[in-house]
């Protein structure tokens, strides 16, 4: 896209890609799954021209980022908060702290950097997933085959290579626009273009998906590495937003825990919830000028007047 910039950081071994635009307070942007810096096209436009600085990087194991290692083991929060420390670091050494929004697997990145180094955020928006609490009593993947057996996505994919060989079988631009088993291509939806999904293809085509799955591969170890955190509270301001279509506002419990209490009580600082009317998971691609606005109205109150300007046209 027109204005945006792209340079390699070193980070932690990394050749971590990162796309660029604007001046002033940073908002970095983190993707989820099957996503790229790309998602994020339209809000890094939007905010770029309101007086911000948009740093969108491809994480651990996507697209341009390169150097990360094959197996799961490097794809636990402590991997992916540490990658964002010390990109911001480098991109940023100036700002002690950063705006910061996340999607999916983004947002489990965002509450990971929140929880192990509230220090670097100013404030969050988080889109689709919520914060989930360590529960010491029980593995994830025991309580995902528990809950949902053993044919749920997540618990399918945990061996490696048999996922990835069925997407070469199918090939990948099939597999990311979902054409499984199927002769004639799914239509896309208004808000997804031919371009688009020939942009993510390419990218995947390269990198391949084992990266990206491994972030579900790791969740066991995850949960092991991450007990000192048991009970811990993310203590930044945040402002949360869901699509009333998501199956993930709509697994069980997850409303009840979003609008009883029990988010509050691990997001003391959660300022503001948003349900999206006739939107699904991918929100901000669904319905982007909606969601850029949430943005930065939620942003413009943690902004000292001077040091946001409005450059739009």
């Amino acid at each position: 896209m027109e204005g945006i910039e792209h340079r390699t950081v070193s980070v932690n071994g990394l050749n971590m890609h990162v796309a660029e635009m604007g001046q002033g307070p940073v908002i970095l942007f983190l993707h989820g799954f099957p996503e790229l810096w790309y998602t994020w096209r339209r809000q890094i436009a939007y905010v770029a021209a309101r007086g911000y600085r948009a740093v969108a990087p491809d994480l651990r194991g996507y697209g341009d980022t390169a150097g990360a290692p094959s197996g799961a083991a490097a794809y636990t929060s402590l991997h992916t908060a540490g990658d964002m420390v010390v990109l911001l670091d480098a991109v940023a050494p100036d700002q002690a702290q950063v705006f910061v929004v996340g999607h999916d697997w983004g947002a489990m990145v965002a509450w990971a950097l929140c929880l192990f180094r509230p220090d670097k955020v100013r404030a969050l928006v988080n889109m689709s997933v919520v914060f989930n609490k360590r529960n010491p009593k029980k593995k994830p993947l025991e309580a995902l085959r528990a809950a949902y057996g053993d044919d749920y996505y997540i618990c399918r994919i945990q061996e490696p290579g048999e996922i990835e060989a069925e997407f070469a079988e199918i090939g990948t631009k099939r597999a990311k626009d979902l054409e499984i088993q199927k002769d004639d291509p799914i239509p896309l939806p208004s808000w997804l273009s031919e371009e688009d999904v020939d942009y993510y293809a390419s990218k995947f085509e390269r990198a391949g998906f084992t990266g990206a799955l491994n972030y579900y591969r790791a969740l066991d170890l995850n949960w092991e590495l991450t007990a000192p955190w048991t009970g811990a509270q993310v203590k930044v301001p945040v402002k949360f937003m869901v699509g009333d279509l998501d199956l993930t506002y709509n697994s069980p419990g997850t409303k009840d825990y979003i609008h009883n209490g029990g988010f509050k009580k691990d997001v003391p600082f959660l300022q503001e919830v948003v349900v999206i009317k006739g939107v699904a998971h991918f929100l901000h691609e669904e319905k982007p000028d909606e969601i850029n606005e949430h943005i930065h109205d939620f942003f413009l109150k943690f902004s000292a007047s001077s040091s946001v300007k409005c450059v739009c046209l």
